[in-house]
Order: C-alpha cells, then structure tokens, then sequence
C-alpha cells in the first residue's frame, strides 16, 4: 500500500509547498529552474521538508531522466554505473539522498561527470555541507539552504490529507492539530505518517482526529517511526540538552542509544565540538580543546573503540560549567550587522599599505597598545556608528567573573562592565 506521504507528493513547482526564498515567484532557483539551466547544487535542511521531491519537481519541470542513489546503500559502483547510463543521455540528473553520508571516495567518483556535465549532481543532506561535503565537489555546486516548515505549510499539509481521504470517500476531521504539530515538528513526513496511523487505527466511516486520539495511537506505534530513523533527531536532541542541563546520567544514557542504534559516531563527536563552544565557551576553554581531541580520536581509531572516547567527552562536557555568553555575543553582533548594513571601518584601524593610501588617512592615529602601560590604550575600534556598544557579557561563571574584572578595568565607563 502506497504511503500517504508518497501519494500526496507534488509533481509540479505550483504544487510545491513551502521554500518560497527559493522556489516562489523571481526566486533565485525558480529564475534557474524557468531558464532550464540549473547547477549541480546541494539542497541542505532538516528532514521532512521536500529536498527530494524538489529534486523530483525539477526533473519533471526540465523534462530530465533522473537517477537516485541513497548514500546508505550505493557506493562507488553504483555511482560509475548510473554515470556510464548517463553519458547516453541528454542532461541526466543523478539524485543522492544523504549525500553527507557518501565517504570520500564516493565523493571523489562523481567529480569527472559534473565537472563534464555529463549529470546535474543534486545532493541532498540535513548535515552542513561545509564539514560534509569534499571542497572539491562543494566548490562545484551551489547550496541552497531549505527551512523547516511552519504553521502554515502544514496547515496546507493537512488540508491536502483531508482532501485526499474525502476523494477516497473517507471523511477525516481535524479537530485538533497541537498534537500533530508537536509530532511533527515541523517535518511534513512525520506529519502525514501521523495522519495515516490515526486514520487506519480508525474504523469508524467518520474520522475525528483530536490531540487525545493522535497521542494515543502515535504512543501505541512508535516502532513505526524508530524503524524509518524518525527518532534520530529526538534523541540527539536529548543527548545535547542533556548535556546543556549538567546531567551526565542523562548524557550517558542517550549516548548509549545512538551507539547501539548504529548511529555515524563522527556525527555524535562533531555534535559535541559544537556544544563545548555554545554552551560552556570560555567558562571552560579545555572544553573546546576535549571535544576536538575526542573528534580527532574519533576519526582516528574508528568503532567500537572510540566508544569510550565518546563516553569520557560527554561525562566531561555535562560535568562541566556553563556559559552561551560568546555565542549570544555572536548573534548579538550578527543581529546589528543586519540592522545597520557595512558600517565603514574607522580610518585609524584600516591597513595602510601604499603611500595613497597613507595620504589619505588609513592608519593613522592608531595607538599600538604594545607601547603603552599594561599593553592597553583606550581608543576607538567600532564604527562610529556603533560607539559604545556591547555584544559581550561575561557569564556568571568565576573563570568569566576573572574575565569581567579584565574588561572592567580597561572598559569600565565605555561598555559599562
């Protein structure tokens, strides 16, 4: 029996939902897609949000044979096979789902023919594409970055359900969707899955679809996500908010999950990396130095070894202090860059490296702290615009205490510390 999910799936760019930056009127990749023209491109998002059937849309819009590969079962074999097909063909697009997946040589395999063009590579991944993508290949395609869907995509997700069952001569009530929507969470898969189960649990010719029903037939067939990998994004999130929350039972725990789910544990070490830098920072810098050797041990040694590796960065990180101050002052200066635009950098910081460019200002007045009292001189380095503002707030933590004190004594009366 066909899925829902794959029976409501959009053929055409008007059917599409959702990706409006990409795909809605004069947006970058619809302009592509209308020129037929498009590049090898990588589309990068969460799960459940339509990269492969973007990739499907395209392909039947350009009228193109299309080839898919799942990074899980294929490798390079199946990669030299679909591109020999292909070198017969006019404009073949070759589809890898999970490309992040595809080790190095894998990757390596496809260079030739995209750089030939004898396909359009478009890969798919909920993984940066920066870490897991080889810069070769990367720098061959544009990435587009796809958004999780909101409120009003999965309104139109339900409505296309209802649509469908009424057309089968079955009629389904949404009475209630926080449920739904708190299942989902914003993966259109996951939501349709949901809609399927409450509707075939439900014998009566009328289906009224409430929170209390969907909780209890989801609760009741949870396998049924487990087996398509739909719990891999819960439990890494409750692995890292395990850690955030100082719990090192917890982290443990949830580790031991993945490990004996079989999940990539490079993903669960570069997970960690990430954390030890958004959520302890400089509260505890050998944080960031333990994450990374757990990394690099990680790619070295390999599983099941690395298991333990895995085991004492965690246990560490959920032990230690925390802080997010470095990486809210990051999204505090990110957030004024895009209020106030290229602001212009003062003339007294700015290189001067050509005699134009000393007379005209660049360099001078600047203070080289290094000839002053304690290295410090106080002089301006925003923008003027800017003057007096302050991303950074140490956290409460005694290692950023030490640090507030630092600043405080240089910056007291500018940034008030």
């Amino acid at each position: 029996m066909t899925p829902l999910a794959e029976i409501l799936r959009p053929q055409s760019l008007d059917d599409y939902i959702g990706q409006q930056h990409l795909v809605g009127p004069g947006a970058v990749l619809r302009t592509l897609i209308d020129s037929g023209n498009i590049p090898s491109m990588i589309l990068w998002g969460p799960p459940g949000i339509g990269k492969t059937t973007l990739a499907m849309v395209i392909s039947n819009t350009l009228h193109r044979p299309f080839h898919t590969l799942s990074a899980i079962s294929s490798g390079v074999k199946e990669v030299r096979e679909v591109i020999e097909k292909a070198k017969n063909e006019e404009g073949s697009i070759l589809f890898i789902d999970e490309i992040h997946r595809f080790s190095k040589s894998q990757q390596d395999s496809l260079l030739g023919a995209v750089e030939r063009g004898i396909v359009t590579l478009i890969g798919a991944t909920t993984e940066n594409p920066s870490f897991e993508v080889i810069s070769a290949l990367l720098s061959r395609c544009q990435v587009y970055v796809l958004k999780e869907f909101g409120e009003s995509e999965m309104r139109q997700l339900l409505t296309s359900a209802v649509n469908h069952y009424a057309s089968q001569g079955r009629t389904v009530e949404i009475k209630e969707v926080e449920a739904l929507f708190r299942i989902s969470g914003g993966d259109a898969r996951k939501l349709l899955n949901a809609i399927e189960l409450v509707v075939n649990n439900s014998p009566e010719p009328t289906v009224v679809i409430d929170n209390q029903r969907t909780t209890n037939v989801v609760q009741q067939n949870l396998a049924f996500y487990d087996k398509q990998g739909e719990m891999h994004y819960d439990i890494i999130s409750a692995f890292i908010k395990s850690m955030r929350g100082s719990d090192p039972n917890a982290a443990v725990y949830w580790l031991a999950r993945m490990i004996e789910g079989g999940e990539d544990p490079v993903f669960i070490a570069r997970r960690m990396l990430i954390f030890a830098s958004e959520d302890i920072g400089n509260s505890n810098p050998n944080a960031l130095l333990l994450a990374n050797a757990c990394f690099d041990a990680v790619t070295k040694i390999g599983y099941p070894e690395c298991r333990i590796t895995l085991s004492q960065c965690a246990v560490y990180l959920a032990s230690s202090v925390k802080s997010n101050s470095t990486y809210m002052a990051l999204a505090n200066a990110q957030q004024t860059v895009r209020q106030t635009g290229d602001l212009p950098v003062p003339l007294h910081i700015r290189n001067a490296p050509t005699k134009l460019m000393k007379q005209l200002g660049y360099s001078e007045g600047y203070k080289y702290a290094h000839d002053y009292a304690g290295n410090f001189v106080d002089q301006e380095f925003l923008p003027d615009a800017l003057r007096g503002t302050k991303f950074y707030e140490p956290g409460q933590n005694p290692r950023e205490e030490e640090t507030r004190r630092q600043l405080r004594a240089h910056w007291k009366e500018k940034y008030n510390y």
